[in-house]
């Protein structure tokens, strides 16, 4: 069972870095004209936003919020970080 569990970290750790890239390459490439489909690639799709909380302990003040927006290219990242992970 330990062996089921280390290879779900290191696909997790795959699928994250695969969207991360892909986010970085949806950016690079947002400047690009390809032919009109630059738009739809680099197009960012909401899917979950949760507005921040400010948590005051009067030595620190955290802010906490998280979103989700990616685009088409960080999705094909993670699809391609699959497939690097499965292939190794």
């Amino acid at each position: 069972m330990k062996g089921g569990n280390s290879n779900f970290g290191v696909l997790a750790l795959f699928l994250i870095l695969g969207a991360v890239l892909g986010g970085i390459l949806g950016e690079l490439i947002a400047g690009w004209s390809l032919g009109g489909i630059t738009p739809f690639l680099v197009k960012t799709f909401p899917i979950f936003d949760q507005p921040p909380v400010t948590i005051n302990l009067y030595i620190i003040q955290l802010v906490i919020g998280l979103s989700l927006h990616p685009n088409l290219i960080s999705l094909l990242g993670v699809i391609a970080a699959y497939f690097v992970f499965r292939r190794f």
